[in-house]
């Protein structure tokens, strides 16, 4: 069920875990635009990151990073997109990256702290996705009663 052996826009889970993939490829393609187009990529005014007691050059080099970020998101996204057209079939496949992205930044995070001026919602994200992406994981791979041949 993780790996279909015929990839196609069929789609056998329970339907919660569908509708919310519509609502994380939203959220994902969103984040990923301010990351690359807000004049400080999201690293301050929302990550908190104190880029004003940075050097100019450092906070250039934060928000850059933060930029390439998002236009990593943003693949992510069309890939997600992608996946809701016109293959369903790999959204449990979706959550298991999705699980094992947030899990890395948790862990990341762990391993490399950064200092910050406030919560930042990404930090608060991950103690959400992480959860979020495996309880969803499961009925997507079942087959509900309406589905099952």
């Amino acid at each position: 069920m993780i790996f279909p052996k015929t990839i196609d826009n069929s789609y056998n889970g329970n339907k919660l875990p569908l509708y919310l993939f519509y609502l994380l490829t939203t959220v994902t393609i969103g984040r990923s635009l301010v990351h690359m187009f807000a004049p400080d990529g999201g690293a301050q005014s929302i990550a908190t990151i104190p880029l004003d007691s940075y050097s100019v050059e450092a906070a250039n080099v934060v928000i850059h990073i933060f930029a390439e970020w998002g236009l990593t998101q943003l693949l992510f996204g069309v890939l997600y997109a992608i996946v809701l057209w016109r293959y369903k079939s790999l959204i449990p496949l979706m959550y298991l990256f999705i699980f094992i992205e947030y899990t890395g930044r948790l862990l990341l995070t762990m391993y490399k702290p950064i200092i910050l001026e406030g919560t930042a919602p990404g930090g608060v994200g991950n103690y959400i996705m992480i959860p979020l992406a495996l309880i969803m994981f499961v009925p997507s791979l079942r087959k509900t009663k309406k589905n099952v041949k």
